[in-house]
């Protein structure tokens, strides 16, 4: 029985938020350095790039070839399969379709892929639903986007990319509340703000928003989004994709007012998911990491998560 998107949602939420783990540069020994093994020590002692978040496979040119379309073991020789849940649902994805590249997700797969050599008709789409996307075992997909939080209990199972998307905190309120405009944090300063115990963004609010009223805090979300539907608080801070479901499924005449990045040093990422030891993975790091560093991945979160999807910055 596939997974509700409740479920789906409430799964997400209450995932360990994730330490990063990158691996550490590989030091070389002494007996490295004896001659006639400095070619092997140019493969097996190259450090790992750990500026970028890029997982090294070795010397750039050893890289380059492991990394080549034609050398990388797939699913299916020559396409690259990936795999999400269906529903496909916005604004990940546009029109429960992840193969028009179109919604936040499908736009950074094509772009991924378009970094690895593939074309878009190279690309093949497979229904994963959820919570058998990181379960042990074989997979059909050569990785899986479903807004996956990246999580240590999960890596036990399964192998992730880097990175591709730091989960913000999404402010919501009713549409015909007097802070359904607010255009800067500021203006949330006299909101009466309710929120879940325990949770980031608990911690959001009270550090980055500060609010001159102490915020309202509930045991459970459910409770806080109901007090929101009963006007007895203006506002609730939820994570962006929460946010997302609240306002479509609900809170009927609620919308996000905005959104904005939480003060943490192990922020929730959201990564590609791999079967356990893949060896895709450092080749799907590098793409990433060079999306990350020519702008192209932010410029994606920008059309597709702010713009597109009515949830500006709030700064």
């Amino acid at each position: 029985m596939r997974r509700s998107p409740v479920r789906r949602s409430l799964a997400r939420r209450t995932s360990a938020r994730r330490t990063s783990v990158r691996r550490s540069s590989l030091r070389c020994s002494p007996v490295c350095l004896a001659l006639g093994v400095i070619t092997l020590a140019a493969v097996a002692c190259a450090p790992a790039s750990e500026s970028t978040g890029v997982r090294s496979s070795g010397d750039g040119a050893s890289a380059a070839a492991s990394c080549a379309k034609d050398a990388l073991t797939l699913v299916t020789p020559g396409k690259l399969t990936i795999g999400t849940d269906k529903p496909a649902y916005e604004p990940w994805f546009k029109d429960d379709d992840p193969a028009n590249g179109q919604g936040f997700e499908s736009a950074v797969a094509y772009a991924i892929a378009q970094k690895m050599g593939f074309t878009k008709d190279e690309v093949v789409w497979t229904v994963v639903p959820f919570d058998s996307s990181f379960a042990p075992g074989p997979k059909k997909f050569d990785f899986d986007i479903n807004q996956i939080s990246i999580t240590p209990e999960r890596e036990k199972a399964v192998d992730f990319s880097q990175g591709y998307y730091t989960v913000k905190q999404g402010v919501v309120a009713l549409g015909d509340s007097q802070f359904a405009g607010a255009s800067g944090l500021a203006d949330l300063k006299g909101a009466k703000i309710g929120v879940q115990a325990g949770t980031t963004a608990l911690r959001a609010v009270q550090q980055v928003i500060e609010p001159g009223i102490e915020p309202s805090v509930y045991n459970q979300q459910i409770d806080a989004i109901n007090a929101l539907k009963n006007k007895q608080i203006d506002a609730i801070v939820v994570d962006l994709p929460t946010a997302f479901y609240v306002t479509a499924a609900q809170v009927e005449g609620s919308k996000i007012v905005g959104q904005f990045a939480a003060q943490s040093d192990a922020p929730e990422e959201f990564g590609l998911l791999f079967q356990k030891g893949n060896g895709l993975v450092g080749c799907v790091d590098e793409a990433i990491g060079e999306l990350k560093a020519s702008g192209e991945l932010a410029e994606i979160e920008s059309r597709w998560l702010t713009a597109a999807a009515g949830a500006p910055e709030l700064s």
